[in-house]
């Protein structure tokens, strides 16, 4: 089956309001950076994934999963078959009693498309504390728990009760300890499934103590990241007895440029945007950092940021 008709077959099942060909998937990243995508496809409902997921193991065309396309980078050639960029958006907060302390608790269920920074001031209004440290993580809460997302000494798998997916077996919901969650990891980067839903359970709190906190690592980021340029975050992964950024600063890397590509003049750890980047700036100074690292420090340094396309 051409491309035509798997246009043709998926407009007629999603609507053509939500499919697009050739989407420049530049305009859909935090980096800015990447060719196009065969077809991009948003899904606001779980009946839509459903759907794509069929048509796409029919058809076996491949599917890529994008929450809010802030740790990725894309390929210059752009991605093959089909970009699901997931939009669900439901927030749902229920109060229960602990029975031995007889304090309330929020359960929040969580549609996985809702972005971190909404989440944390809905939470916020209902004065539900123990989201502050994830407040500033750009993306969604399903992209972040896909990636078990963290800041402050804190990640999401602390807070996570259980994870709703979607596979082409259909839904399914699985524990805290089912998800496998490491370090910048989780069991759905080794599944073929869309998560969907979250449930969090925290407890409630002082909405101003919450509010500062906020506030305080807001500033922080602001103040040491390079916030206002394109980059997919944090780019390289901490080392189990090193802070990577660290060495990639005592190398003198800062400022380090590539093509468009930069080593951000503020925080060593980021690899940013600067003058129209591509994808291949960005991979060839990943590997020069890498590279000089080694040499100087002896520590091999891993990527974050997730490579899409081909």
């Amino acid at each position: 089956m051409d491309k035509e008709q798997i246009y043709q077959l998926l407009t007629k099942e999603v609507g053509l309001e939500f499919v697009r060909q050739e989407e420049p998937m530049a305009k859909h990243t935090s980096f800015k950076i990447g060719g196009k995508a065969d077809f991009y496809i948003t899904a606001k409902e779980e009946s839509v994934i459903s759907t794509v997921l069929k048509i796409a193991k029919e058809k076996k065309v491949p599917v890529t999963i994008l929450g809010n396309g802030t740790n990725v980078l894309v390929t210059d050639k752009g991605i093959r078959g089909i970009v699901l960029k997931i939009e669900l958006d439901s927030i749902e907060i229920k109060k229960e009693k602990e029975k031995e302390k007889e304090k309330e608790k929020a359960i929040i269920e969580v549609a996985a498309g809702v972005k971190n920074a909404i989440l944390a001031q809905k939470l916020l209004q209902q004065e539900i504390a123990g989201f502050e440290f994830a407040a500033g993580i750009p993306g969604t809460i399903g992209g972040s728990t896909y990636m078990n997302a963290g800041a402050y000494g804190y990640e999401l798998k602390d807070i996570i009760t259980n994870v709703t997916y979607i596979d082409s077996q259909g839904l399914h919901t699985i524990s805290n300890k089912e998800c496998k969650f490491d370090y910048r990891f989780s069991i759905f980067s080794q599944k073929e499934a869309v998560i969907t839903k979250i449930t969090i359970e925290l407890p409630y709190g002082n909405k101003a103590e919450i509010k500062h906190k906020m506030e305080e690592d807001a500033k922080s980021r602001k103040e040491k990241q390079p916030l206002q340029m394109p980059s997919a975050g944090s780019t390289f992964k901490r080392g189990k007895d090193f802070i990577t950024a660290k060495l990639i600063d005592e190398c003198g890397l800062k400022g380090y440029q590539i093509g468009g590509a930069q080593v951000s003049t503020m925080h060593a750890g980021f690899i940013v945007n600067k003058e129209n980047a591509t994808c291949e700036d960005v991979l060839k100074l990943v590997e020069y950092v890498k590279k000089v690292v080694l040499e100087k420090c002896g520590k091999q340094i891993e990527l974050e940021v997730k490579i899409l396309g081909e």
